[in-house]
């Protein structure tokens, strides 16, 4: 909802950014006694970065010891993993095994287990060949060796966003969508932001705007970095493929990243990719024949069986890539003003940790964060990884309300009852997008070519079609 230009909605804190990081800040702000707005571009939560990210959960074995982002994923990923146990957010505690397919990356294990202890990561052993091919007898040939890494997990990206965010709103907080800032003006008490959807007035400002951070950042007269697009492109393949990814596979990492990786899915696919390149367009989402005979050649050599199972769907995903290989957390006191840039993929398991050191940072500025007594319990999320009790199986949750034996979307057994959920949540989905990531609809083998249509009349009926189909 926009408001008048001469009468600006005002707030303790706006949050610029609705992703992962983003809403992990507006929930620990929240609950304070500040009053809180996330300030989104887009019509959903979670809608940029944050929702093709490579979906692990991170043990920070393999981060820069010494740094910022070295401390805050280790003490995400037990933060985070915390978060998921109360709120329900599919996590599978996979473990992940690091494999040398040459002398080089062979002899880079031991160096890396080393790094992984300094990091405060005790759990990585070497292991022999054949221990690698017993763990994942389809890995093709080649192997020499690995690196165990039992800690890494995979998560759902999409529940965790919609669960920060849920339960920053349950504590107070707004979420502003389609308001993309387009101006800042200093005023004597904070900053005035421009917004597509609204001028709203902050005391501080927390820029947690992913790839747009740069642009933030320059309106607030800096100019420290910038932020480029890294395409990150992946696979995925058909459920029965599981069977040959029991865990993750990690490639020996390079500075370009952490290469190519073969993963299952909290949704019970396989994914491979994802590809690095660097490029100048911040919307460049799209897949590309390069890419995808990159992913083909690596993933022959890493494990070709996988090509002889059906690929489910691609995508790309792009990560805010910047100079110096850390993050970016800066207060600035003049201004009243937050930079939360440079966040890479380890954001999503960082996310909570990031929120506290960003409290801190703002408590040093002299704003009271201590939390209230009274915070509501944490929202608990539906279901939509395979290893939980989906509806479509819960033989009780049926017999009590029969819209959860109505399955609407039949690839990826989705529920009337769900769908009906999505609707009546604290964050609705505006748009179809919106509508999968809360329920895997159209997420399956047809890509919603049986339910498609269904699913654009639920959003247009807020789920009422297809409740009228399931009382039939």
């Amino acid at each position: 909802m926009s408001t008048p230009a001469d009468h600006p909605r005002s707030v303790d804190v706006a949050v610029i950014g609705g992703g992962v990081v983003g809403t992990a800040i507006a929930r620990r702000l929240a609950g304070t006694d500040l009053r809180v707005a996330v300030v989104e571009a887009r019509s959903d939560v979670g809608d940029g970065t944050s929702k093709a990210n490579t979906a692990i959960l991170h043990t920070g074995f393999d981060a820069s010891p010494g740094t910022v982002e070295s401390r805050l994923v280790a003490e995400g990923y037990h933060l985070l993993g915390n978060f998921a146990e109360a709120t329900g957010i599919p996590v599978e505690r996979t473990g992940a095994l690091l494999v040398a397919w040459s002398e080089e990356e062979l002899a880079a294990l031991p160096g890396l287990r080393e790094k992984a202890r300094r990091n405060g990561y005790d759990a990585c052993e070497l292991v022999a060949a054949t221990e690698v091919y017993d763990a994942v007898p389809s890995l093709g040939p080649g192997a020499l060796g690995g690196l165990t890494v039992p800690g890494e997990s995979i998560i759902c990206t999409w529940s965790t966003t919609i669960a920060l965010a849920t339960d920053a709103v349950a504590r107070g907080a707004e979420v502003l969508l389609e308001h993309r800032v387009t101006a800042v003006d200093a005023t004597t008490e904070g900053t005035l932001l421009r917004t597509t959807g609204g001028d709203v007035h902050a005391r501080w400002v927390v820029n947690a705007a992913g790839l747009h951070a740069d642009t933030i950042d320059g309106l607030f007269g800096h100019d420290r970095f910038t932020v480029t697009p890294r395409r990150g492109e992946l696979y995925v393949f058909d459920k029965l493929a599981r069977p040959l990814a029991p865990l993750i596979v990690l490639p020996v990492p390079s500075s370009r990243g952490k290469g190519v990786l073969v993963s299952p899915t909290v949704y019970g696919n396989v994914m491979l990719g994802p590809t690095a390149e660097d490029l100048d367009d911040k919307t460049a989402t799209g897949t590309s024949a390069e890419g995808f005979a990159f992913l083909r050649e690596k993933g022959e050599r890493i494990m070709p069986t996988l090509f002889d199972e059906e690929v489910t769907t691609t995508y790309a995903g792009l990560r805010a890539a910047v100079p110096g290989g850390d993050y970016l957390l800066e207060r600035d006191d003049e201004r009243r003003y937050l930079l939360v840039g440079g966040i890479r993929s380890t954001g999503l398991t960082a996310s909570i940790a990031i929120a506290e050191h960003v409290a801190g940072l703002l408590a040093a500025g002299g704003v009271d964060v201590g939390l209230r007594d009274d915070l509501p319990a944490p929202p608990r999320i539906p279901n939509i990884g395979e290893a939980g009790l989906r509806p479509y199986a819960d033989a009780e949750r049926i017999a009590a309300d029969p819209a959860y034996g109505h399955v609407v979307c039949f690839c990826e057994r989705v529920t009337a009852g769900e769908v009906r959920d999505a609707f009546d949540s604290a964050l609705p989905p505006r748009d179809l997008d919106g509508l999968r990531r809360r329920t895997r609809l159209m997420n399956g083998r047809c890509q919603g070519f049986f339910c498609g249509a269904d699913a654009q009349a639920a959003l247009e009926t807020r789920g009422a079609s297809l409740l009228a189909g399931a009382d039939r």
